[in-house]
Order: C-alpha cells, then structure tokens, then sequence
C-alpha cells in the first residue's frame, strides 16, 4: 500500500480549499491541527473531530501502509484557547500516542464549488445551474439553482433522507410544488430571509431554532432542517475521495451521526 509526505498533501489542501484565504470564526483553526512524523497511508474522513472518532481511526490505523490523515469539518478547538487538560489532553494525546495527523476545514469546505458541502448536495438533489445567494463575512455562501421539473415538497423530503439516512423536517410555509432551491448546510436556520430575498420556493439546512418555524411561514418560504450533522457528510467525503484519487491513497468515512 502507498504512503505519501504529510507536507505535500496538506500543502494541496491549503491552496485546493483557499484555507489562508477564506474567512471563518476564530475557533475554526482551518488547515494543520495536528502534525505526525510526516508519512500518511490513507485518509479517514469524518464530520467531527470527536474522541469517538479519533479512537475509530486509531483502532484502525492498522489497515493502512502509515498512519491516516484525519480530515474534518468541525476541528479540535471550538471552545477556544483551552490549557491541555481533560478532553483536550485526550483527545491529543490519541492522535499523537498513535502519530495521526488531523487537517480541519469549516467554512472553505462549506464554499468551495466542487467539493463543498453546499454544491455537493444540491448536485445530489438534481439542483443545476447553481450560483450564490447568501454571503458570510463578505464571501459568497449558500447555492441557488433550479430543479428540472417544479417537485412536490414533500418528494424534496425523501430524496434526502435517501441520500443521507436522515429524517428531514419540513416547515411547509411556501408553494406546495417547488422548482427554485437553496442550500447553506449546517446551523443556517437563520438565513430565511436571504432565502425568502432571494425568491426562493424551498430552502435547505441542517438545523434551525424554535423561532425560524415561524419565519418560513410568514416570510413564505419552505424550509427543510435535514440534520447538521447529516448534511455536513457529502463534503468530506468528496474531498477525500478528491484527495484519493491525486495522491492513489485509500480512503473511509467515519460514520457517527449526532441525530442533530
């Protein structure tokens, strides 16, 4: 099986995603969180950087000619600045005690337009001719396209727990078949309006709060909360199945799902 140099994959990484470049909140830390010796044998991607899924790769880092690279979408360090203690200490000390690299990226995975989670799925859903429609910090974000046919709301619903086992939520606020759709996967519930501006008949995310029911009704839109954690897998996976096939290094995905 092959291995390559740690430094020429996340090298490829940071220019491929634009990590210096696209702007994210400060506990993101995209790029290199985590270095090894310099040799990867594989990559594991997964939505969360977990102590379940640290110990999941360590327990199969077996498999692989050197340790995996771990590639995820939410990091280590959300909560901040933290001194090396309890789940931190952890957490670091699985991956280094193993010499499992980590590489974490938030909002450059969200945006990117080949293997974002946005673009991704709306691809998944049969949504073409895509262009932006939202923006985070000056950047464009959510993606906007059309279906082929105009499609009852609730078939949107089971094309996507088909495609990412989950079990979508509809807020039926807009017209009852839909053709205009928009996408910011994640904890986007807050962006109605941008997609009511945006003459949208169907927006979706992953999660919103108690208050946003009330917005798609009102604001007339239809709004589908399909899951954080589920809509956040296609980007991860697309860009280890990318990183794969440049580099001929074998992949998996971690599969830990929040239900949230």
């Amino acid at each position: 099986m092959p291995r390559v140099a740690l430094e020429a994959v996340t090298d490829y990484l940071d220019r491929y995603l634009r990590i210096r470049e696209v702007p994210d909140e400060s506990g993101a830390v995209n790029g290199l969180q985590v270095a090894n010796r310099g040799w990867v044998g594989g990559i594991v991607a997964a939505v969360d950087a977990s102590q379940a899924t640290i110990d999941g790769v360590a327990a199969a880092a077996a498999r692989f000619e050197a340790p995996p690279l771990i590639l995820v979408h939410h990091g280590l360090f959300w909560d901040g600045n933290q001194p090396v203690t309890g789940r931190r200490y952890r957490r670091l000390a699985a991956l280094m005690s193993h010499d499992i690299p980590l590489y974490s990226a938030h909002i450059p995975l969200d945006v990117h337009a080949e293997v974002g989670n946005n673009a991704v799925l709306a691809r998944l859903l049969g949504v073409e001719q895509l262009d932006p429609f939202d923006s985070y910090k000056g950047i464009p974000m959510g993606v906007q396209g059309s279906l082929a046919e105009p499609t009852a709301r609730e078939e949107m619903v089971v094309r996507l727990n088909g495609l990412l086992d989950t079990n979508a939520r509809l807020i039926p606020g807009g017209p009852e078949r839909v053709r205009r759709v928009g996408i910011i996967t994640g904890g986007a519930g807050a962006r109605i309006a941008a997609a009511r501006d945006a003459g949208l008949d169907l927006f979706i995310t992953g999660e919103g709060a108690h208050y946003t029911y009330f917005d798609a009704v009102e604001f007339g839109v239809n709004v589908i909360f399909a899951g954080h954690y589920a809509t956040e897998q296609v980007g991860v996976k697309a860009l280890a199945a990318q990183l794969s096939e440049r580099f001929e290094l074998p992949w998996e995905y971690h599969h830990h799902p929040t239900g949230l």
